[in-house]
């Protein structure tokens, strides 16, 4: 018996091992981070009957010390006429022997067993302090992409929102901290900034003043504004005037300024400290953080859906027709809704295309083997995660059930390519902010190994399922074009990475905007060169 409730102990163990393996990274997935709320909302249950236990316990001894209270301020008027009676001086010994024994053992009786054992279960799986930075920098990263003020951001007003939640004073805070921990001081000031506003407003928290204007004084000073600096830290002076750093900060801003004038006058120029902008603040903090995105400011404007270069006479080229692919057996009785999404590089989308049946059977699929999507690093040449890609996916074979095969079929009759030589089918789940910045699908001419393993040439086409609307943002994005195509539920669009030719179709270049609101799935098919030699035959030019 013993050693049958050893091996069950382990295969508990074994499967909670597992499952935390599996549940790493939760701020890269929405699909995933839905358990956690299943989760706080048992260890809140959990928690209610703690507290229902301790007040039946306080019940208890509340009664008892009322119902001592009067027998005692009876007894204490005459102590001896109260115990001449043997009953009472029985019951006396009684009480003191036992049952105030029993009250103090009431006392003692420790409710919380229940509640502590949850939460030490429950705690495995929760969140680390990566997955709270993660989410905190997600923060950042919307409110840069779609220029969203803070008190927007904190007051919870986005576009499409349904359940919406406020940011508290201690929120702003450790937003503004985590950026601060980066060396971020355009973010750390403009959170703090908030933080100080809605303390300024009388909100109560557990974070003070002082606190808020102590790292807020020296972000703006790191930024190159010393007055402001120096008149932040001569207002947290009067809140707490024995705050040392204050003081030194004080003497130091007040040195430099003065030493600025020195210098101003000697070159007999009025000194007059330039007011600086947020998006001047914001590039200087790119450069400080040698942002590796060239693009970012046209990938930005696209995400909002701003400077999209689609002229009149570019739309005039763009039609919706239906499409059976040269009467496809499969489509000669049902073609399918074709509509022209660009024209250079074309991009074609494809309506009710997938069921919303077929979708739930892919997500149902994918869901347990969400792992944090990866990129080819360059320089190894090995898969690795990244900042810029912000997501969880999982690989689905053709082989394991019905949808998936008769998915990879579809494709394949409507695109006229051969789906043997290519990869399986990828389900992507973003997260808080989830994005992929601009890449390319195919290998460039400086990555030669990049799909060298799998031996079927490089990447000749796309074809992208969106399996959920998104309330706000995740648009895909092309910016060297201009292009935008936004999530619809139910289509899917397909594009050419490489020319007939075998060449490298630079103008694909393309991204994932981030998530501002809503939970965007897709699913993906990269399919390669070997088995298109007679499917896409090569062109004699080398850009057609």
């Amino acid at each position: 018996m013993a050693l049958r409730r050893m091996m069950l102990c382990l295969l508990v163990l074994s499967s909670v091992l597992h499952t935390l393996t599996a549940h790493n990274d939760f701020f890269t997935s929405i699909g995933q981070m839905t358990d956690l709320l299943y989760t706080e909302k048992d260890l809140v249950t959990s928690l209610k009957d703690y507290i229902r236990a301790e007040e039946n316990k306080l019940e208890q001894v509340k009664a008892w010390a009322e119902k001592l209270d009067s027998l005692t301020s009876t007894a204490t008027q005459d102590p001896e006429g109260f115990l001449g009676h043997p009953v009472n001086a029985f019951k006396l010994m009684k009480r003191l022997n036992t049952e105030w024994a029993d009250l103090e053992n009431l006392v003692l009786k420790d409710t919380s067993d229940g509640f502590i054992s949850n939460l030490t279960v429950q705690r495995q799986y929760f969140p680390s302090d990566e997955d709270q930075t993660g989410a905190a920098k997600a923060l950042l990263r919307l409110q840069d992409t779609y220029q969203l003020s803070t008190n927007a951001l904190s007051s919870g007003d986005l576009p499409g929102v349904i359940h919406k939640s406020r940011m508290t004073a201690e929120d702003c805070y450790e937003l503004g901290k985590i950026a601060y921990s980066d060396a971020d001081y355009y973010h750390t000031e403009l959170w703090m900034a908030q933080a100080l506003s809605q303390l300024d407003q009388g909100e109560e928290s557990t974070v003070d003043k002082a606190t808020v204007m102590d790292y807020l004084s020296y972000a703006i000073y790191q930024q190159g504004e010393l007055e402001r600096a120096l008149e932040l830290t001569k207002r947290l002076l009067k809140l707490d005037p024995e705050h040392q750093r204050a003081k030194g900060n004080l003497k130091y801003f007040e040195f430099q300024l003065e030493k600025q004038r020195k210098e101003a006058a000697e070159r007999k120029e009025k000194v007059k400290e330039p007011k600086k902008s947020d998006v001047d603040k914001r590039e200087a903090q790119r450069k400080r953080s040698k942002d590796p995105l060239p693009e970012r400011q046209r990938y930005e404007r696209l995400c909002r859906g701003e400077g999209v270069k689609l002229t009149p006479r570019r739309q005039s080229r763009l039609f919706c027709r239906y499409y059976d692919n040269s009467r496809n057996p499969h489509f000669v009785l049902a073609p399918v809704k074709q509509e022209d999404e660009w024209d250079r590089p074309r991009i074609v989308r494809f309506h009710d295309i997938i069921s919303d049946k077929e979708i739930s059977k892919v997500k149902e699929l994918a869901k347990p083997r969400l792992r944090r999507a990866t990129v080819h690093d360059p320089i190894t040449g090995e898969l690795t995660t990244a900042q810029y890609r912000v997501s969880k996916s999982a690989w689905l074979s053709g082989y394991e059930d019905p949808v998936i095969e008769r998915i990879n079929q579809r494709i394949e009759d409507l695109t006229g390519l051969e789906m043997d030589t290519a990869e399986e089918l990828q389900v992507a789940n973003y997260g808080v902010g989830g994005q992929y910045e601009p890449h390319f699908d195919f290998g460039r001419k400086d990555e030669p190994d990049a799909f060298k393993e799998l031996g079927t040439g490089n990447r000749i086409a796309t074809w992208l399922f969106y399996m959920s609307d998104v309330a706000a943002g995740g648009a895909t994005v092309f910016p060297d074009v201009g292009a935008a195509v936004w999530p619809k539920k139910g289509t899917a669009v397909f594009w050419y990475n490489l020319f007939a030719s075998g060449e490298g179709d630079y103008s694909t270049r393309h991204a994932a905007c981030p998530v501002l609101v809503g939970n965007k799935w897709v699913s993906n098919k990269w399919i390669h060169e070997r088995g298109q030699e007679f499917r896409r035959p090569c062109a004699l030019n080398e850009m057609e």
